[in-house]
């Protein structure tokens, strides 16, 4: 079954090609919109089960990049985020297993926060003040999600 159509006026929003910040962080905000959308009591078992399995696959594709030795983020970050796609693993399974909807809520907070850090971009993060960072975010995660 496909995932069902909640409208498609987030699709307005794709970002353009030669950016992977914001083709990364757009992933990550759509996987966090529909998985916030499928769980609702109303949404079926199956098309929650169908959002929670393409936040997976996303994160497979991170992963694979993460494990490779081409890879150019320090090996500090990558080893951060290889703990977390095992983390993301780990808990999709056990949704999966148990079709528990309330347990989604952990990758949702995940994937935003990580797509707020991929927004800012590092010149804005070095030059802004803790209080414009955290408005940045915000702004970039609530618009999107």
């Amino acid at each position: 079954m496909s995932y069902p159509n909640y409208g498609q006026a987030a699709y307005n929003s794709i970002p353009q090609p030669g950016n992977p910040r914001a083709t990364e962080a757009w992933a990550l905000t759509e996987a966090a919109r529909r998985m916030s959308l499928a769980q609702k009591p109303e949404i079926s078992e199956e098309d929650m089960l169908t959002a929670v399995r393409l936040n997976w696959r996303l994160w497979t594709i991170f992963q694979a990049e993460l494990a490779s030795p081409e890879s150019e983020l320090p090996l500090e970050m990558r080893q951060d985020m290889l703990s977390l796609c095992n983390f993301i693993d780990k808990r999709t399974v056990e949704i999966i297993s148990d079709g528990d909807r309330s347990k989604i809520d952990v990758l949702i907070n995940i994937n935003r926060q990580i797509a707020a850090g991929l927004f800012t971009t590092p010149a804005q993060a070095e030059s802004a003040s803790p209080a414009e960072q955290s408005a940045t975010e915000a702004v970039s995660t609530n618009d999107v999600v």
